[in-house]
């Protein structure tokens, strides 16, 4: 059974959130890569405000492909996730919501979803052609001249990812391994 969940979420909800469920998501979510959180990392280093409000929000690690006509993005698939690891934590403290991407996450990012009661979410990676029929409106509002990785503002509805870790820090990455090897 899928739950439904909007974006942005309070932590009551993510801790309802386990490991396994799959979630839809309908609301306002956030892109951004590699490049643009080392932009946000040196923003904050120097004192600056971060070009969104991170509280709550959720983070997708994805670069778009060029739109086709008559469509607000390309496709949209996850990014591995782990490039952003060195940044994620901090972010984490700031209040970030959740993040989607793909791939495993460094002890200190859960340890950091644990501490803040976050969510990392996965989507399905070689399936961003159909993801990207879930985005309804794409913005960038951050970083234009980094492409692909500047951040977009998207609004979503029921775009689905699976809870890998939850505020818990239970992680399907390892129980489905025990689970299989049953």
């Amino acid at each position: 059974m899928n739950k439904k969940i909007k974006a942005p979420f309070k932590k009551e909800e993510a801790a309802l959130l386990k490991a396994g469920d799959y979630v839809l998501i309908t609301g306002t979510i956030y892109t951004a890569r590699d490049a643009a959180h080392k932009r946000m990392e040196e923003a904050l280093d120097r004192g600056e405000e971060l070009p969104l409000d991170i509280k709550s929000n959720i983070i997708y690690y994805m670069g778009p492909s060029p739109a086709r006509e008559g469509r607000p993005i390309g496709s949209a698939g996850p990014t591995t996730a782990s490039r952003m690891d060195k940044y994620t934590p901090r972010l984490l403290d700031l209040g970030m919501g959740a993040m989607i991407g793909k791939g495993k996450r460094s002890q200190e990012v859960i340890d950091g979803i644990i501490r803040n009661g976050s969510v990392y979410f996965a989507a399905v990676g070689g399936a961003g052609a159909l993801l990207s029929k879930r985005i309804l409106s794409s913005e960038v509002i951050a970083y234009e001249d980094l492409g692909t990785e500047a951040i977009r503002k998207l609004e979503v509805e029921d775009f689905p990812v699976v809870v890998v870790i939850d505020s818990k820090g239970n992680n399907l990455y390892e129980t489905a391994i025990l689970e299989y090897s049953r």
